[in-house]
């Protein structure tokens, strides 16, 4: 599995429409995916997903994942189910069948609709580490009845990973996704980890934060690490929202990083971000919108190479 700031051909947006649950502020969210449509088309080509049937816009979780092997690209589909059957997903699963047949994709296509991934589930290093973490791949209505074990050997064969790094700490009030990586830990160049401190409300991520300092690189060396302040607490009808900046997207030249009306956060989760990625450009982009479906940036788009 290919790292994320390897050099991109395109990135997915699935666009927001009436029949989704952006419907109430769909003037508010399709002027952030404006934005993010903008950003991303000033640095590769961007392949937004409008006519094709969706019954919502999370293309991190329902897009292909790539995968290369001998320098032939593979487009792994898996299934999607809606997090676990929380929310309807039948239309999202079938974009990417439509992407392939009208030669939207470029990559030989393999059929993994028979198990359930979410490309916010998993993170590579794109020389053979992949992290995840146990409560989401071994969350209820996904995978059952195959053990912890079966699934990592899935995942190697499939992901072509040497090893699978399980997270067992590390989740966010409001998240629905059973704690996506992609809200946790990222794991950047030179073996750094970029990961989401905690505050009174999320003890456990100050338990996810000792683990990533007990963990080492394949070649038995303890990883950079870099840690991203947690937003302060933004509701939405008396509910907590899962914001986080680890949620951001890379693209080629920049890192394209969710922010959320709090200056002073928001830069120094930037200036975090810049550490990891010196070479390349950081824009912020307001996801204050985005997070009301708890989501954000990231879960929003999905890269190709």
């Amino acid at each position: 599995m290919l790292a994320e700031w390897e050099h991109q051909s395109m990135v997915q947006l699935t666009w927001p429409h009436e029949g989704t649950d952006w419907a109430p502020i769909l003037d508010e969210i399709t002027a952030i995916y404006e934005n993010m449509a903008s950003e991303i088309r000033k640095r590769e080509p961007l392949l937004i997903v409008d006519s094709i049937p969706h019954n919502d816009t999370w293309a991190r979780d329902h897009g292909f994942i790539t995968v290369e092997e001998d320098s032939v690209l593979f487009l792994l589909d898996f299934k999607f189910n809606g997090w676990g059957e929380k929310f309807e997903a039948a239309l999202d699963n079938e974009i990417n069948k439509h992407l392939y047949e009208q030669g939207l994709v470029k990559g030989t296509y393999e059929d993994h609709l028979d198990f359930v991934l979410e490309g916010g589930s998993i993170e590579s290093d794109g020389k053979g580490t992949v992290f995840t973490t146990e409560c989401c791949l071994m969350a209820p209505h996904r995978n059952q009845p195959l053990t912890k074990e079966e699934i990592e050997e899935r995942l190697k064969e499939w992901l072509g990973a040497e090893r699978i790094v399980w997270l067992q700490h590390g989740s966010l009030i409001g998240d629905d996704t059973d704690g996506h990586i992609d809200t946790l830990v990222r794991i950047c160049p030179n073996d750094t980890l970029l990961y989401t401190g905690g505050d009174k409300d999320h003890p456990d991520l100050a338990e996810m934060e000792k683990e990533l300092q007990d963990l080492q690189t394949l070649d038995g060396k303890p990883y950079r690490l870099l840690k991203l302040p947690l937003p302060r607490p933004i509701y939405d009808d008396g509910d907590r929202l899962p914001a986080t900046y680890a949620n951001y997207l890379i693209v080629n030249g920049a890192v394209l990083v969710p922010t959320y009306k709090q200056p002073d956060l928001d830069q120094e989760a930037m200036d975090v971000i810049q550490q990891a990625f010196p070479d390349r450009e950081i824009v912020g982009i307001d996801c204050c919108a985005v997070i009301k479906q708890h989501g954000s940036l990231h879960c929003c788009t999905m890269q190709y190479y």
